[in-house]
């Protein structure tokens, strides 16, 4: 697979290269049903945070008086996640994976549980806080190894395939948890609450046992060894964090989006929408055809989604402005399956649960400081933000590939 940079990419597509590390012992795990359990349990994973800003605001409202102070919880709940990922993850390194994400999962279970509980008796707002930070603490990493064991029930050459699938039922999930929280909200803002806390548990009921998961142990001289990343991680990482950006200035700013085309906030969501139904449209594209794109691809991606930011950053029109959010949502599945393949190859395997973390929290640190930028500056300057680092990760993909094209031509050179 070029994906990881190795090659100089040949063709429209590359052929999936299994990941690094000891594949799954055995097919009992390679069965249909266990990928479909992974696949719901994945889509169930991200309704919390999904309907976080909407169930949180309204939890906020009778306690605070103002609808704003749900935004603090959900960026507490995020910058806990980004605190939480790594030292999360390199703890649950030596033990069952499965067995891990479980413990995980009910921990986040029932700090949601007590965020309802203390929203359902009035409790000072303070006590929320901690409770969502705890949420979050374990979130990244619980992402992390829920991914990991994609590798476990997913033959190799399947993968695209499967995370197109995956990736097809979050936006789903992303896109229809907001209207449940909002639904359930309108009758009691603690049913919502109850809603997301019930829905978030799917990865603990639906992730099926994998006794070949278990934890990877390494000496110290392996241990060093490992620490030593690619830097094509980090240019990943850094393609992740635009990704989020982009969306988060297209679903953060939704309200302020309508209110410049003279709308009544309630018409927030179909920027939403148009974002969700290009990233279904997207997911389908990358199940049907489960193949890996190459890195120059990979760049006319970015480049695209660009040029849909740069679309709605013009303000011309309602239907122009839908129409560069649907362009940005349409290549958000294969982005985001392309990161996770690659990830996947270049992370030593006692890492690899912390580098899919790595790629969350990258993810979670543009929607952040997009929507940090949105708060202070408005919407203009949320959405220059995020087609600037959309740009540069669009350079610096181009640039990484040509270099590695050079370096490949010169070892041939040499070979001859």
């Amino acid at each position: 697979m070029s994906a990881a940079g190795e090659g100089p990419g040949q063709g429209d597509d590359a052929a999936v290269t299994p990941p690094s590390g000891p594949p799954p012992r055995g097919r009992a795990t390679h069965s249909r049903w266990h990928v479909l359990r992974w696949q719901i349990g994945y889509g169930s994973f991200g309704v919390p945070q999904a309907a976080a800003p909407i169930a949180f605001a309204l939890i906020a409202l009778p306690l605070t008086g103002s609808a704003e102070a749900g935004a603090g919880l959900v960026f507490a709940m995020t910058a806990a996640q980004v605190i939480g990922s790594v030292p999360v993850s390199r703890l649950g390194a030596r033990f069952n994976a499965v067995h891990y994400l479980r413990a995980l999962i009910a921990v986040r279970t029932l700090a949601l549980a007590l965020v309802t509980v203390l929203a359902a008796v009035s409790a000072p707002f303070a006590s929320l806080m901690v409770a969502v930070v705890a949420a979050g603490l374990v979130n990244g990493a619980a992402y992390g190894f829920q991914r990991t064991l994609l590798n476990h029930i997913v033959e190799p050459g399947k993968l695209p395939r499967a995370l197109g699938v995956a990736a097809t039922l979050n936006e789903v999930s992303f896109a229809l948890s907001p209207v449940l929280a909002s639904v359930l909200g309108a009758v009691s803002p603690v049913w919502a609450m109850i809603a997301i806390t019930v829905l978030g548990i799917g990865p603990l009921v639906l992730m099926p046992s994998i006794p070949d998961a278990h934890g990877v142990r390494v000496d110290k001289t392996e241990r060093r060894s490992s620490s030593r990343l690619p830097g094509t991680v980090l240019l990943w990482l850094t393609c992740s964090l635009a990704t989020g950006a982009s969306v988060a200035a297209i679903e953060v700013g939704a309200v302020a989006f309508a209110l410049s085309f003279g709308l009544d906030p309630g018409w927030a969501f179909i920027f939403a929408l148009a974002l969700c139904i290009g990233s279904v449209l997207g997911g389908v594209w990358v199940s049907v055809r489960n193949r890996t794109p190459s890195v120059w691809w990979v760049a006319g991606f970015l480049a695209a989604s660009s040029a849909g930011m740069g679309v709605a950053l013009f303000d011309a029109h309602l239907s122009v402005t839908l129409a560069g959010a649907f362009v940005v949502g349409i290549f958000l599945p294969m982005l985001g399956t392309f990161y996770s393949l690659a990830v996947d190859r270049l992370a030593p395997a006692d890492r690899r649960a912390e580098l899919f973390a790595h790629l969350r929290t990258a993810n979670a640190l543009g929607v952040m400081g997009v929507s940090g930028l949105l708060a202070l500056f408005g919407l203009r300057a949320a959405l220059v933000s995020g087609l600037g680092i959309l740009v540069l990760a669009t350079l610096l993909t181009a640039a990484h590939q040509m270099t590695v094209g050079r370096n490949y031509a010169v070892q041939s050179r040499r070979r001859l």
